[in-house]
C-alpha cells in the first residue's frame, strides 16, 4: 500500500433522489447488472483507495439491502434532499477523528470515470494541504482530491447543489489539475435520456 492509498480516503457521494429520473434513487440505477453505487465503490477501490465512505440519503435502508457495501463505511444524511452540499459536509464529516489526511470525492451517477481517472487524481495527493481535481479539456470536474487543511472552509461553503464549488473558485490558483479527458468520460445521469449510459 502506497502512502496515498493510506492517507486518502475514498468518498462516495450516493445520496441523490433521481428527482429528473422520476424519483428514481441514483444508487439503485442497475449498471453491468448491479447498483450503481457498487459500481461507484469498485472504481475507487480499483484506483487504490482503501478506506471507503459512502453517502446514502435517498431510500438508504434499501440500499443498504440491495448492494453490497462490506468494509464501506456508510455515512446516512438525513438532509439529503437540500442537495449534494449536505452529504459532502456529511462524508468529510465522517472522516475527521481518523487517520485520513484527504478525501478523494467521486459522484454515484457519473459511471463514465474509472479507476484510471481516478488514480491519476490521487497521485496528485502530496499532504493535508493537497487540492487537485481531474479535468475534461481543461475544464475542472470530478473527481477531486479534498487535502483535510480545506475541510472546514469546505464545510462552511457547501449548501445546496454546490458542493464544494464556491470553495474551489476561491481557491483556484492552488488546485492542481489532472487532465483526464482521454481516459474518462464526464457524464452524468441525471435525466431518462442519461440512462442509455448505463449496461
Amino acid at each position: 500500500m502506497t502512502e496515498n492509498e493510506r492517507q486518502v480516503a475514498g468518498l462516495l457521494l450516493a445520496a441523490g433522489g433521481g428527482r429528473r429520473l422520476g424519483g428514481r434513487p441514483k444508487a439503485l440505477l442497475a449498471h453491468r447488472g448491479r447498483p450503481l453505487v457498487e459500481h461507484g465503490v469498485g472504481v475507487l477501490r480499483a484506483a487504490g483507495c482503501t478506506r471507503v465512505h459512502v453517502v446514502l440519503g435517498a431510500s438508504a435502508a434499501v440500499v443498504r439491502e440491495r448492494a453490497e457495501l462490506g468494509g464501506c463505511v456508510l455515512v446516512e444524511n438525513p438532509e439529503w434532499a437540500d442537495g449534494m452540499g449536505s452529504s459532502l459536509r456529511a462524508g468529510l464529516d465522517s472522516l475527521v477523528g481518523t487517520d485520513a489526511r484527504a478525501a478523494l470525492v467521486s459522484l454515484v451517477d457519473q459511471p463514465g470515470i474509472g479507476a484510471a481517472a481516478v488514480r491519476r487524481v490521487l497521485a496528485a495527493y502530496e499532504d493535508e494541504t493537497s487540492l487537485a481535481s481531474a479535468a475534461y479539456d481543461g475544464v475542472r470536474g470530478h473527481p477531486v482530491l479534498l487535502g483535510a487543511a480545506h475541510w472546514s472552509g469546505i464545510a462552511a461553503t457547501a449548501t445546496g447543489d454546490r458542493g464544494a464549488r464556491a470553495y474551489l473558485k476561491e481557491h483556484h490558483g492552488a488546485i492542481t489539475l489532472v487532465e483526464c479527458g482521454d481516459v474518462a468520460e464526464p457524464y452524468d445521469i441525471d435525466t431518462p435520456a442519461d440512462l442509455t449510459h448505463l449496461e
